[in-house]
């Protein structure tokens, strides 16, 4: 009876078994990593939508390699490295996530997606009510995106690089991937995976970095009531801001007029009440893009392909970015308070960071265990709106300008 080759037979173990020791602790290391993720997504310490789909396709891809005709090790799920032609025809006929990968995620479509969903969501009246409140505390809350950059170049990265990781710092997930795909095609699947990884993150660590910097008794603050407005803005206003601002940004920065277009038409369909569309792009359009999202993020956390020296660079970089944002909106709402003598609760500036609506909803959570009685979304809100807009804007200077310097 010939014998059996339990490596061939079983390749998932084989391929372990017989790989670099370096590759087979990173391989185990993501296996457990993705247990993680699943487990902390079900209890809700992480953002499940995102953090399942990712943690098991971590798990999956990295259970699922197997030896190729050629002698190598590969997987059937995708690959992001593939730049022929007509190698990339033959791998969409294989790999079953390599098309919705192609068409949808290396694109930046899935990001134009996502984000067209993020703007039915945003009711920017919340950004009328104060608006240049809002938006000194998002500028606050754009020092990750800014000062990271030197930190970067200080470490080996170069600018287009640089540029890249740091917009991790703008907590926006879109934004990273339309920017490193447009930057550093090279960096661009780990800057993504490290962004996305620390997105749901904002959950568990901001609230400590809050606590750390503002005291109970600041953190309790009741925020005055707003200003009675002489008539509410209509509908029909907020619209015509959504077309004007879109029109101003796509003027000034045609090569992010994807993302512009996106975020726009996502609030000019909330204003003009087309509840069909609505619920479609609020509902499967953005749930769907976000799970497919996390899928791809998952299968594309694999050993070979992490193993870049540049990574643990970047997940340095990452967490920097994340901290001084926050650090910065917390700073910027310092600001506020000691403008307003005491009447603004500083919390809300870390609300800055555009995470929407987590770290709105991370403000409130932290306010409300110091005084039940302090409310401070609605400010939040507005800052988390503007914070939005404000890292596409700086979106759309980093892909202009950076080409032209380095």
């Amino acid at each position: 009876m010939e014998k059996i080759d339990l490596a061939q037979l079983f390749q998932g173990i084989g391929t372990l078994m017989h790989s670099d020791i370096t590759v087979m602790v990173t391989r185990i290391g993501l296996i457990l990593l993705g247990i993680m993720l699943v487990y902390l997504g079900r209890k809700g310490v992480l953002e499940p939508l995102v953090m399942i789909p990712m943690g098991l396709g971590m798990v999956a891809i990295n259970s699922g390699i197997m030896f190729m005709p050629d002698g190598s090790q590969g997987n059937l799920f995708v690959d992001p490295m593939v730049t022929d032609y007509n190698k990339l025809l033959d791998v969409m006929q294989i790999d079953f996530l390599q098309p919705i990968y192609t068409l949808m995620f290396s694109n930046g479509l899935i990001a134009c997606f996502v984000f067209m969903g993020i703007g039915v969501l945003l009711d920017i009246s919340y950004l009328l009510r104060n608006p240049l409140t809002s938006m000194f505390l998002a500028l606050c809350a754009e020092l990750g995106t800014v000062a990271t950059i030197p930190i970067a170049q200080s470490l080996g990265l170069n600018l287009r690089e640089s540029a890249s990781i740091a917009m991790v710092g703008g907590a926006d997930g879109p934004m990273v991937l339309f920017t490193s795909l447009s930057l550093a095609k090279n960096l661009f699947v780990p800057i993504t995976v490290v962004a996305y990884l620390y997105l749901g993150l904002t959950y568990g660590g901001y609230p400590y970095l809050i606590k750390l910097m503002v005291p109970e008794r600041l953190r309790a603050i009741k925020m005055p009531p707003p200003p009675k407005q002489k008539r509410k803005v209509s509908a029909g206003q907020k619209l015509m801001l959504a077309v004007v601002l879109c029109a101003v940004l796509c003027l000034l920065f045609p090569v992010a007029a994807p993302l512009f277009f996106s975020l726009f038409i996502g609030i000019a369909i909330r204003e003009s009440g087309m509840k069909p569309l609505i619920d479609f792009i609020s509902g499967p359009l953005l749930y769907g893009s976000t799970f497919i999202l996390g899928l791809l993020l998952g299968v594309l956390c694999e050993a070979h392909l992490l193993l870049d020296p540049k990574i643990l660079i970047l997940l340095i970089l990452g967490i920097v970015a994340l901290i001084l944002s926050a650090v910065g909106g917390i700073l910027g709402g310092y600001v506020m308070y000691f403008i307003t003598k005491g009447k603004f609760n500083p919390v809300i500036g870390i609300a800055g960071v555009s995470c929407v609506p987590t770290t709105a909803k991370v403000a409130q959570k932290i306010v409300s265990k110091a005084n039940p009685q302090a409310i401070i979304i609605n400010d939040a809100i507005g800052a988390n709106i503007m914070g939005v807009i404000t890292t596409a804007i700086l979106t759309g200077l980093y892909i202009t300008l950076i080409p032209l310097w380095g």
